[in-house]
Formats: structure tokens, sequence, C-alpha cells
């Protein structure tokens, strides 16, 4: 199970799972509804089954690709840790388990869990033909805030929007930063990325657009929640502001003539950012 676990960089979940709960525990909030363990156990199943079926089915999906790039062959199917059967099977057990948890939650979950699931698995091979690739993975994760507040209440509406909107251009930003790393051998293996189509100030440049427009989204979003949650105080501005400095300071310790920090910048400050972010959120939904 662990071998599964690293497979899955399970500890990355760090980076949707907090604005999935912010989804949940808007909804929650919202005083036409309530609480429920056994939603949000649900919402976190969604999640971490979702997730998992995604990341191992990009791993397998790009198991020989992996095994010709220097940074990736050491990874659980190239390695010969996991079979590329075995995977597959746990692929399968958690697309069940999440459309599982989709039928308990209501009709809406379960009628749109298979369009969630063609863009968080069908990511794995946009690499191939389009550098648009990072909006897509982002595009996968902003499901998590849109998906758990349609989880508690059947309906859209425009502040989880916003989130998930804000989400979508985080995780492309910080994914491009990511893909730095691969820009020569994705040149070689004719791959797809923004750092391998336009080079790397440029893509930094990219980067840095993108989180402009993150920052853009959470602050209406936040100027939205102030109108509808009239009780919340000065604690979720707090989380906010240090989620933006998290931001330009991934900015600041990678670039183009530095790329050591690459890793630093891609999970340490964005999972202390997510964190962060949405604990000071739900404490002030909550108090």
């Amino acid at each position: 199970m662990r071998d599964y676990f690293r497979l899955v960089k399970f500890s990355h979940t760090v980076f949707a799972l907090p604005f999935s709960l912010v989804g949940f525990f808007l909804a929650v909030c919202h005083p036409s509804y309530s609480f429920s363990y056994v939603k949000l156990a649900l919402v976190l199943g969604c999640m971490i089954t979702a997730r998992n079926a995604a990341m191992a089915f990009n791993r397998y999906a790009d198991r020989k690709i992996d095994a010709l790039n220097p940074r990736t062959k050491k990874r659980e199917i190239p390695a010969g840790i996991l079979s590329p059967s075995g995977v597959v099977v746990f692929i399968w057990m958690n697309i069940i388990l999440f459309c599982v948890c989709c039928y308990f939650l209501n009709t809406l979950c379960l009628l749109l869990s298979p369009i969630a699931l063609i863009i968080i698995l069908g990511y794995s091979y946009t690499k191939r033909f389009t550098w648009m690739c990072h909006l897509i993975l982002g595009l996968g994760l902003a499901l998590a805030p849109i998906g758990s507040y349609l989880a508690v209440t059947g309906q859209f509406d425009i502040i989880p929007v916003l989130y998930g909107g804000a989400v979508l251009t985080w995780v492309a930003g910080f994914d491009i930063i990511y893909a730095l790393q691969d820009r020569a051998f994705d040149e070689h293996a004719d791959l797809y990325s923004i750092p391998q189509a336009i080079g790397v100030d440029n893509a930094l440049r990219v980067s840095v657009l993108l989180h402009l427009v993150t920052g853009s989204l959470l602050c209406l979003a936040g100027w939205f929640i102030v109108d509808l949650y009239p009780k919340l105080d000065w604690i979720h501005w707090i989380g906010l502001g240090i989620f933006l400095v998290m931001l330009v300071y991934q900015h600041m310790i990678v670039s183009s003539k530095d790329q050591s920090k690459i890793n630093m910048a891609f999970f340490t400050t964005n999972g202390l950012a997510s964190v962060v972010f949405g604990a000071l959120m739900i404490l002030d939904l909550t108090t």
C-alpha cells in the first residue's frame, strides 16, 4: 500500500484538498444547509479516490515516457516496483469508489461524475499534443471546490466557481514552473509544454500572469463572501494575504538562471499556501 501511496504522491493532496473543504464549508455554513459528517466523509471520499485514479492513470499512461526520462525513470512502474496491471486494478477500484460516493451525495453529482473523470484522466494525454496541458491539469483540480459545494447544495454558485477559477490558474502557473526541469527532455521526446514552446523566460512570465489572475479571483471571491456571510471577520483576509505572499515568494526563488529551488516552489510553498488559506478560511466560517 505504501508503494501505491508513493505512486499517487498522496502527500500532494494538500494542493486541492483545502479548497475542496472550503467549498464544503461555504455550503454547510449557509443558512439554507447544515453540517453532516456523512456528507463530509463522502466529499473526502470523492476527493481522495478521484485524485488517486487521476494520478495512477497518469503514471500508467506515461510509464514508457517515464522510463526514458532520467528524472522519472525510478518511478514505481518503470522501476518495476508496481506492475502495470496492478496499477490498472487500482485505477478501476478508485473510479468505482468515486462513482459510489457521488451516487450517495446527490443526482447532480452522479450525472456530472463522468465529465469529471474525463477531465482528470484525459489530462494524462494532453502533453502529447498541446502546450495547454498545464491549464487542463488546473481545470481538473478546479473541480474540487465546485464539486464539494455541489455535493451539499446540488446547485452552482458564483463563489465556488471563482475559487475554482483561482485553483485553475494557480495550479497551471506552478505546473509551468515545475515543467521547467523537463524542458530539454520534452523537446527531445516531442512532448508539449509552455517552457518547451516559448522558452524559460517567457514561460515564467506566463506563470506570473496566471498567478496575477489567481490573486484577482481570490480577492473577488472574498468580496462576494463578505456580502453573503456577514459574520466573517478578518481571519480569512489574513489567510488570503499569506496565500498571495507565497505566490510572490515562489517567483522570487525560481528564475531562468537559478532553477535549483523548483521543488521548494512547487511543493513546500504551494502546499503551505493552500493549507494555511484553507484552515483560516474554514476557521472564519465556523466561528
